[in-house]
């Protein structure tokens, strides 16, 4: 039995290859500990700082977990290669040419291409998830707040400064000191959990798409060199093919969120997610009990038992978007892998054993992975990934590409959940004469 490259975790599933080595640093599963964030360095002036920060999270708090978790507690990470940069560049404006060629869809070509480092994969994407992570932010900060007891000025009876614990730093006081303290640490603690899980996705991520995480800035190319060498190695791929397919299905997936709504549409949906989320301040108290805000070391908790935050936080609310979620993520994923398999089977000598540890590599996300699926509501396993690329299949089957493409018109032409099970029904009717905006998937 060997290790996922992936999670360092034994494979334990019969018939399945061999997995090789090393891809997955074992020591830090489901957040135990920020690499290189000495809390002992911190002093109560820098805590105030941060606890007095506008808006609903701390981003320079994020910015700083995230690059130390990106970098593994290193301290810095060497430039990325000109060579790197020439030759990605190279096989990404040939995947433009290969992907608008087999979809005969308006291809975006000349998009931006970017080799980067962890550290600046997880400052990107901490900005372009700024407006979900914001949301979240939000709602849990709504479901925190205590309500003030009657008699609303300092000095009345029942008011909180009143009654002793919020004093010192501004906390509402009453019955439930906790959630008070919450609604005061809430920015740094989702500044401190946003780094984290965004700097865990960094020391893996390959491109911009492994995950469908619903970002709302321009699309664009991006690879990861450091990641694609380790990779690379890892499996024993060859190196210029690994880069060619990455190169396909970021064009694939640039090309699907360059369609004006799409990208407004994921956005959109994730913001609903979690602003459905409700707090529990009492079962947040069992686990982060503990928190001091005059002491740094507490803060550790946190980022250790990021499954907490989430079991804490959901509600039935959240079910029905969820399905609509999964639904759309389900296309977006059934669509890409599809068009990739038609072109990598014929581009690719290697395509299969290239393929196989791809999709090995999207599902088997290890801890960190999970935290933000169920976070962001992007959950996918290869089942997931299966009914969107059978869906995908059973269309060009029926239409060809031209009719998989009617996809990308507007919302009202996803398919609903019959539809993703029956593609035959999904083209029926989308060809009603009489189908109008209020009609079609509820997405």
């Amino acid at each position: 039995m060997t290790d996922d490259p992936q999670t360092g975790k034994p494979d334990g599933e019969p018939n399945e290859p061999d997995r090789p080595e090393g891809f997955y640093s074992p020591q830090i599963p489901g957040f135990p500990q920020i690499p290189g964030f000495d809390v002992s360095q911190i002093d109560l002036a820098q805590v105030m700082r941060w606890l007095a920060s506008p808006g609903p999270v701390n981003w320079e708090i994020a910015h700083q977990v995230a690059g130390l978790v990106a970098l593994d507690g290193e301290t810095d990470e060497p430039p990325v290669a000109d060579s790197a940069v020439e030759e990605l560049t190279e096989l990404a404006r040939a995947a433009e040419s290969h992907v608008a060629a087999e979809t005969g869809f308006d291809s975006p070509l000349g998009l931006t291409v970017s080799v980067v480092g962890r550290r600046e994969w997880a400052d990107l994407h901490l900005d372009a998830l700024r407006r979900v992570l914001e949301a979240l932010a939000v709602a849990m900060r709504g479901t925190l707040e205590p309500e003030m007891p009657e008699g609303d000025e300092p000095g009345v009876p029942g008011h909180p400064s009143e009654l002793g614990f919020g004093t010192a730093f501004g906390l509402p006081g009453g019955d439930d000191p906790f959630a008070g303290m919450l609604t005061m640490l809430a920015p740094l603690l989702l500044g401190v959990q946003s780094g984290s899980m965004v700097g865990h996705l960094a020391q893996h991520a390959l491109g911009r798409y492994d995950l469908p995480l619903p970002t709302d800035d321009a699309p664009m190319l991006l690879f990861v060199a450091p990641n694609l060498v380790t990779f690379e190695e890892a499996w024993s791929l060859d190196r210029r093919d690994l880069r060619f397919y990455v190169a396909l299905h970021e064009v694939v997936h640039a090309t699907e969120r360059s369609v004006p709504w799409v990208r407004e549409h994921l956005v959109a949906l994730a913001v609903e997610y979690v602003s459905a989320f409700e707090m529990d301040a009492h079962l947040l108290e069992e686990q982060f009990g503990a928190i001091d805000p005059t002491d740094p070391t507490s803060l550790s908790s946190v980022a250790a038992h990021p499954e907490a935050l989430l079991g804490a936080m959901h509600s039935e609310r959240q079910d029905r978007v969820l399905a609509r979620l999964q639904g759309f993520t389900m296309v977006i994923e059934g669509y890409s892998d599809v068009v990739l398999e038609r072109l990598g089977e014929r581009l690719l000598p290697d395509f299969s054993r290239i393929h196989e540890a791809m999709q090995r590599h999207h599902v088997d996300r290890g801890d960190a992975g999970r935290f933000v699926e169920g976070l962001l509501g992007l959950h996918l396993d290869r089942e997931h990934y299966e009914k969107g690329q059978a869906f995908a299949r059973g269309v060009i089957e029926r239409a060809g590409i031209e009719g998989l493409n009617r996809l990308w018109a507007s919302p009202r032409m996803l398919p609903t959940p019959n539809e993703l099970d029956a593609p035959g029904l999904w083209l029926a009717r989308i060809d009603l004469p009489e189908l109008g905006d209020d009609q079609g998937a509820a997405q």
